[in-house]
């Protein structure tokens, strides 16, 4: 292959004259560091290496599975079962090989998350795990770092740009001034309630247009509100911000936050296995009871169950709950309403023999 200049690379984008080669060599040197390499990081990064952005470090501790095909579209069947940072490394290192690239296979948590932004000017959020998103919102409001975030819910994508430094040397609204607290309940991710793959590469895009528009200082930023944008119906929405966590808040909320999910630390007496699970449907007894708590009701199960309860309705069915069974077993896709359901359902009934099947219905 013939030597590629920067020049013909980045021909398209040096003609706009907002851009030009002043801003190009804004993009070079620039450093992002991208959280996630599903479907928002895989196409932000994609879009932010063919852009010409010079330095890219991609975290992700996952490898590709099968089911993320559909939507993080440039891994391929070939892909399975390799590192999914690794192998976005390598296809951006294809399209671009004038960029910096390198990559962390680890999961960011509380005790290396300044180490893994250290070096970024700007940093990407694009996990789809609750407690994580709080997690950078924080390390980066107490770093002092950009965070551009972005999320999804079914049809529905969610983009801003969190912690920038305005013109008058004050950081913009944060993760928390939008929801000041994690979320302990009712917001399923999208391996549990499914996801468009359109929706996924929309707001990837967006979180690589404002790293775009950060970086070489055009256009407007979408900073001190929440962009809310619906697929189904083209609408947008802005939720506008103001700020009530400084970086101080936040430095005592990290210190006491674990940024743990109740499923990182699971007791093994609440789970069933996939095992023991059929040898309970093979001999089930009228005293126990089976719940779904999938949001898709009308999707067909490989066994039957006593009842169908979305995720997003489990406090209500809780609170009415007046027929106690022997025994209870939640179940989901993966595992992971399953687990909150389960957990949820102790809360509010300590005595009451409650299990969440490990691996939900795709292990069965």
């Amino acid at each position: 292959m013939s030597e590629i200049s920067a020049k013909d690379l980045y021909q398209r984008q040096t003609t706009l004259s907002e851009i030009g080669e002043k801003g190009q060599e804004k993009l070079r040197n620039a450093t992002v560091t991208i959280v996630g390499c599903g479907g928002l990081g895989s196409v932000a990064a994609v879009y932010l290496a063919g852009s010409g952005v010079g330095n890219i470090h991609l975290v992700d501790y996952d490898t590709v599975d099968v089911s993320n095909l559909h939507r993080q579209v440039f891994f391929t069947t070939y892909d399975l079962g390799k590192p999914k940072a690794e192998v976005l490394a390598n296809y951006i290192q294809s399209i671009s090989p004038i960029v910096n690239v390198s990559f962390t296979n680890e999961s960011i948590t509380k005790h290396n998350v300044f180490e893994l932004i250290s070096n970024a000017e700007i940093v990407l959020d694009c996990t789809d795990h609750l407690p994580t998103k709080y997690l950078l919102n924080d390390a980066c409001v107490i770093k002092d770092k950009v965070l551009v975030y972005g999320s999804l819910y079914k049809f529905d994508g969610y983009v801003s740009t969190f912690n920038y430094l305005d013109e008058n040397g004050i950081r913009t609204p944060n993760l928390r001034d939008a929801f000041p607290e994690i979320p302990t309940n009712n917001i399923p991710n999208c391996s549990e309630i499914g996801t468009l793959n359109s929706i996924v590469g929309i707001i990837g895009i967006m979180q690589a247009n404002e790293v775009l528009k950060i970086v070489t200082g055009i256009g407007k930023s979408l900073i001190r509100q929440l962009l809310i944008y619906n697929s189904l119906e083209n609408s947008l929405f802005k939720m506008q911000l103001k700020s009530a966590f400084n970086k101080q808040k936040i430095a005592q909320i990290f210190e006491s936050e674990s940024y743990e999910d109740i499923s990182c630390e699971v007791e093994e007496s609440i789970i069933i296995s996939q095992e023991n699970f059929k040898k309970t449907l093979e001999n089930k007894k009228a005293t126990i009871k089976i719940i779904s708590v999938m949001d898709d009701e009308d999707l067909e199960l490989p066994f039957e169950v006593d009842e169908k309860v979305p995720f997003y309705d489990i406090d209500e069915w809780l609170d009415e709950l007046k027929e106690l069974y022997n025994q209870y077993i939640f179940v989901c896709n993966r595992g992971n309403s399953s687990l909150r359901a389960t957990y949820l359902c102790k809360e509010q009934f300590p005595n009451l023999k409650v299990k969440s099947l490990e691996g939900g219905i795709e292990g069965f």
